[in-house]
C-alpha cells in the first residue's frame, strides 16, 4: 500500500518538477532491529519515483561499513540528502508528520544550491574556524519543528563546516534523554550549546557561532 496518497503524489511532481540540480537521496538501514527502516525505504522509494532528478541508494548499516564512515552515520535510518556535493544534510528516523515538509525542503535547497539565508547570515557563517554539529530534536507531530530543522539544513548549506541532523526523538529515546529533551523542537550544537523552540534565522547562528 503506497505511503503517499494521490493527492500528496501531485503536490510533490509539482515541486520535483522546478528542481535544478539533480540530487542523490542516500538510505542506511537495516532489515533487522529498525521499527521505522521498511517504511522510510518505501517513503524514499515512492518519493524518487516522482522525479528523474532524484535518484535514490539504499546501504546496510552493518555490512556497507566503508559508507558509513564515508557518511559518518551512527544510528537508523538515517537520510543524507546529497547534490553536487555532501552538505552535511541529514535526517535520522522516518521523516513523516511535519517533517516530511522538511525532507522536501531539503531537496530543494540542495538542488538548487541556495540556502536562502540572508547577506548578513552568510557573512556571519564566513568566520566559522572549526566544526559544527547541529542536532534538531523533533517529533513528527510538531508543527514548530521543521522551522528549526530547515534553518540548521540551510546552515549547513551554507558551511561546508557544519553538519545539521534532523532526529526524532521518539526513535531514539537514548539520545532524547541523554540531551534532555522535555520540549521540541530542541537544538543542541557541538554538545555545548542548546535552546529549545525555532528561533529565527539569526538568533540561531549566533548560538552557533557561540559554540
Amino acid at each position: 500500500m503506497p505511503i503517499l496518497s494521490e493527492k500528496v503524489r501531485s503536490r510533490v511532481k509539482s515541486i520535483f518538477s522546478e528542481l535544478e540540480s539533480p540530487v542523490k537521496l542516500v538510505l542506511f538501514t537495516q532489515e533487522f532491529e529498525c521499527e521505522t527502516c521498511a517504511d522510510t525505504r518505501q517513503l524514499l522509494e515512492e518519493l524518487s519515483s516522482l522525479s528523474e532528478k532524484i535518484k535514490l541508494e539504499v546501504y546496510d548499516f552493518v555490512s556497507d561499513k566503508d559508507r558509513v564512515e564515508k557518511y559518518k552515520i551512527d544510528k537508523i535510518p538515517a537520510i543524507v540528502v546529497e547534490g553536487k556535493k555532501d552538505y552535511g544534510i541529514r535526517f535520522y528516523g522516518i521523516p513523516g508528520g511535519y517533517e516530511f515538509n522538511s525532507l522536501l525542503h531539503a531537496i530543494q535547497i540542495v538542488s538548487s544550491q541556495n540556502s536562502g539565508l540572508s547577506q548578513e547570515v552568510k557573512n556571519m557563517l564566513k568566520s566559522l574556524t572549526k566544526p559544527i554539529h547541529i542536532q534538531v530534536f523533533v517529533t513528527l507531530t510538531c508543527p514548530y519543528c521543521p522551522m528549526a530543522v530547515e534553518t540548521a539544513h540551510k546552515i549547513a548549506l551554507e558551511s561546508d563546516l557544519v553538519r545539521a541532523e534532523m532526529i526524532d526523538a521518539t526513535e531514539f529515546p537514548h539520545l532524547a534523554n541523554k540531551y534532555q529533551v522535555f520540549a521540541v523542537p530542541k537544538v543542541v550544537i557541538n554538545d555545548k550549546i542548546s535552546f529549545e523552540g525555532a528561533l529565527p534565522e539569526l538568533s540561531f547562528v549566533r548560538h552557533v557561532l557561540k559554540a
